[in-house]
């Protein structure tokens, strides 16, 4: 009879240990999920509070303007307010004071240097058999939107401002016609020059440097004036630049 006791109560205890242990455990697994989920909480708020910090800093630094006008000047231009008139054209966020002040760069007429050596001046092609070099002149399927400049049968192209060139570029005309050449740009300005074989096509050139020598078009186009195409990157008008 003692025995049969001593057994019943060895089989509670072991029943009371095992439902305490699982209990236990239960516990300590809710507790590492509540702990995670606390962390995946935490880095999500600091994940946010991060973008809104970045966010902040953006646009603090899209509001900052220059401390002085070097930018500007260094490009031989001049600041001044935007209700004067400038001969050129205004380039933003290169003069120094404050937005009320509404203070730009005018960039002067000629700012470039001749592109074509042997000539005085950037003389642009005017109308002949095969159309008009002048920006926006018709011709083809739609307007001229860059600006031909009459140069001599592989004469020399110089750089018209200091900058990096930017690798080969080449476009076709409605009629298939490829014409090849480079890109050139710097902080401010951007252009390709087509219809010219260049020396080089990457590294840094300086103003009145030669890039390569111009092309001829007369086995192709008889009859056309001798040219470059002079085109800004943005499709702007070149002309008060050069």
């Amino acid at each position: 009879m003692r025995m049969l006791l001593r057994v019943c109560l060895i089989a509670v205890l072991l029943v009371c240990y095992v439902q305490l242990s699982c209990a236990s455990k239960y516990k300590r697994r809710k507790g590492e999920e509540f702990q995670g989920a606390n962390k995946n909480t935490d880095s999500t708020i600091e994940a946010e509070t991060a973008r809104e910090k970045v966010k902040k800093t953006g646009s603090k630094k899209m509001s900052i303007r220059p401390r002085s006008d070097t930018g500007c000047t260094k490009l031989g231009g001049i600041c001044q307010s935007k209700r004067f008139i400038c001969q050129g054209r205004y380039l933003k966020d290169k003069c120094s004071g404050a937005k009320t002040q509404n203070r730009h760069c005018c960039m002067p007429v000629g700012a470039w240097s001749v592109l074509c050596a042997g000539h005085h001046n950037n003389r642009v092609r005017a109308c002949d058999a095969h159309g008009c070099g002048a920006f926006n002149s018709r011709g083809g399927k739609g307007f001229h939107k860059a600006v031909d400049l009459v140069c001599d049968d592989y004469g020399i192209v110089n750089a018209p401002f200091s900058g990096s060139l930017a690798g080969p570029v080449s476009q076709k005309d409605s009629g298939g016609n490829q014409y090849d050449g480079l890109k050139l740009l710097n902080d401010v300005h951007c252009v390709k020059i087509f219809n010219i074989r260049p020396f080089r096509y990457i590294g840094l050139v300086s103003q009145g440097e030669p890039l390569g020598y111009v092309l001829p078009l007369q086995e192709r186009f008889s009859g056309i004036t001798s040219h470059l195409e002079l085109q800004m990157c943005d499709g702007t008008d070149p002309s008060p630049l050069i």
